[in-house]
């Protein structure tokens, strides 16, 4: 059974992948990244319009969509920042917060330029935010089979700390650790992140949704036996 990790951003993938390990290993699922898919087509898969107001919502608007487009059970992400002081801003919008950038590593370094410049002068009290991710699971056939939200606690530091992880990681201070997100070792972010919180949920309940799905796709060959 393949499950596909419905996102073209490989950070994301290889994040989900390091979560999932334990609970996939020996179990017959493979996970595949969304560009492994759009490579063994051919052609491109487009984007959908993700017009949801809410993570929870653009979560599952991509998990269909892509459920859809590629015929296999997907896991679909929205994450972001939630800054206090901005009123949860940048939200939903956190990918293009600046609104520039062609490359993913210009739009992200345009990002944390702007988040910091909005909240020049803020006291230290004023700049607590949180990464959250909302996740969606969904069968090929539209079905939500399981949804579930992690959040990250920090504040945004002044200045961009760390050389790993990417976008905001840079900025969001963890006071207990006296590090930043981009400070961390995968192992260390994956125990502690909003997209770890969220996928170790999904991981106990994974044996469960398998079981159903093998169950449904067994009852559906027999059908069509019949």
């Amino acid at each position: 059974m393949r499950l596909l990790i419905a996102t073209q951003n490989q950070n994301k993938v290889r994040e989900i992948r390091e979560i999932l390990e334990g609970s996939t290993k020996n179990s017959g699922l493979e996970l595949v990244g969304l560009d492994e898919i759009v490579e063994a087509r051919g052609a491109p898969i487009e984007e959908p319009v993700e017009d949801g107001l809410s993570f929870e919502e653009n979560a599952r608007i991509k998990a269909r969509y892509y459920a859809k487009a590629t015929g296999l059970v997907a896991i679909a992400e929205d994450s972001g920042l939630e800054v206090d002081a901005l009123d949860g801003a940048p939200g939903i919008h956190s990918a293009r917060y600046a609104g520039v950038g062609e490359s993913r590593e210009e739009r992200d370094r345009a990002n944390n330029q702007k988040l910091l410049r909005e909240l020049e002068g803020a006291a230290e009290a004023e700049r607590a935010a949180r990464f959250v991710c909302a996740l969606s699971v969904v069968s090929s056939t539209g079905e939500v089979l399981y949804e579930t939200r992690g959040e990250f606690e920090g504040r945004i530091g002044t200045e961009p700390r760390g050389d790993g992880g990417f976008g905001y990681d840079p900025l969001l201070f963890i006071p207990e650790l006296g590090k930043t997100s981009a400070e961390l070792t995968s192992e260390e972010k994956n125990a502690r992140s909003h997209r770890g919180a969220a996928f170790r949920a999904l991981a106990k309940v994974l044996p469960s949704l398998l079981a159903t799905l093998s169950q449904a796709a067994g009852d559906t060959k027999l059908e069509g036996e019949r």
